[in-house]
């Protein structure tokens, strides 16, 4: 499981990255290095909102913060 969580937070952060530097400099890495509209594009993209959702999932069971003492 913990392996799991490592790659979903790593596909979060390269998403959520990769969201800010195309809206500050309408520059888009993983466009520029898979080839825009390329199935591979595609299918990170795919990775990143599917790691979002189990980020969102499992954010209680992970989240120090939110977990009650």
């Amino acid at each position: 499981m913990k392996e799991l969580h490592m790659v979903t937070f790593l596909l979060t952060v390269v998403g959520a990255l990769n969201w800010g530097l195309v809206g500050i400099f309408n520059f888009n890495v993983v466009a520029s290095l898979l080839g825009a509209g390329s199935s591979l594009e595609k299918l990170i993209y795919v990775l990143v909102g599917a790691s979002a959702v189990w980020f969102v999932i499992q954010h209680k069971e992970d989240c120090k913060t939110c977990v009650k003492k």
